[in-house]
């Protein structure tokens, strides 16, 4: 009985997942289809291209794509249509423009930010190191040593 469950389970699994495909009457079409449905993104997801996405919105925008190539537009057609009505967020990658300045140039803009933050932290650390250790402390630290190893020496132990 449980593995019928375990099996059943696995069966409804692997339909979850599935994502439609739609043949297209020429190849050019379907290469043309296919590369678009990977460069635009699912407005729900967010994180996941039309293509793979299975929200109800990836799908009418896969449906729309596969109707306005039947139709004669050009890829490029398709994809002003598609940044007129849902914004440039809409790409997967998107231009570099003002408005799209920030995703461009943020991540460069933290790591940058985050280098000078450790830079500062480590030297801050070093110099607290030097103040520690006066070089009046480093001689008394070497004579204590020197006379312990010189005692070592004769045969004391600890």
């Amino acid at each position: 009985m449980k593995r019928l469950l375990v099996l059943f389970l696995f069966t409804l699994s692997t339909f979850c997942f599935a994502v439609d495909y739609r043949q297209l009457p020429t190849p050019e079409m379907q290469e043309t289809y296919e590369s678009l449905i990977t460069e635009l993104r699912c407005l729900v997801c967010q994180n996941q291209t039309i293509a793979d996405s299975n929200a109800e919105l990836a799908d009418d925008l896969r449906r729309q794509v596969s109707e306005m190539l039947q139709q004669g537009k050009s890829k490029e057609d398709i994809v002003r249509f598609m940044t007129d009505r849902y914004g440039d967020f809409v790409l997967y990658k998107p231009p570099f423009k003002t408005k799209t300045g920030l995703l461009w140039l943020g991540p460069a803009a933290f790591l940058l930010i985050g280098l000078i933050v450790i830079f500062f932290y480590i030297r801050r650390k070093q110099s607290a190191a030097k103040t520690i250790f006066s070089a009046e402390k480093e001689r008394k630290i070497r004579s204590l040593l020197l006379e312990k190893s010189g005692q070592n020496k004769k045969g004391d132990t600890f």
